[in-house]
């Protein structure tokens, strides 16, 4: 449980200063050895916990972030699982795959009336837009 909120204290503060850029930047092509994958799924997640956890939006109370970038698959992904059960099934993945710079989402929520919101947003910071444009 330690980890989970030193995670999501660090994600809050990256967050915090992607959110004092003075205008959107794409990740550069050299990436300091990071793949297509965790440069593009980094931006995402930090805009991501910034306008949805961070800034308290009611439309995501019900959830909690739970983050998979560093993962050895080739994968980085965050999970959206519920708030009162933090090793329960996820209802939204957000990945992205190897070289790709391309971003998946699934899950249930997409299903949800917030489903719209989320491609929404997902779509923006995918494109170096960290604004919180979406939020309620």
């Amino acid at each position: 449980m330690q980890t989970v909120r030193f995670l999501a204290a660090a994600l809050a503060c990256l967050g915090l200063l992607a959110g004092c850029q003075s205008e959107p930047k794409r990740p550069p092509a050299s990436g300091g050895g990071k793949s297509a994958s965790l440069r593009v799924m980094e931006q995402v997640a930090i805009a991501a916990h910034k306008c949805w956890f961070a800034s308290k939006d009611p439309a995501f109370r019900a959830y909690r972030f739970a983050n998979e970038l560093n993962s050895m698959s080739g994968q980085p992904r965050f999970l959206l699982v519920p708030a009162n059960n933090f090793g329960g099934r996820p209802l939204l993945v957000v990945q992205a795959k190897g070289g790709s710079s391309r971003v998946d989402v699934f899950g249930p929520l997409m299903g949800e009336p917030v489903g719209q919101r989320i491609s929404a947003d997902l779509a923006r910071w995918q494109g170096g837009n960290p604004s919180c444009a979406g939020a309620a």
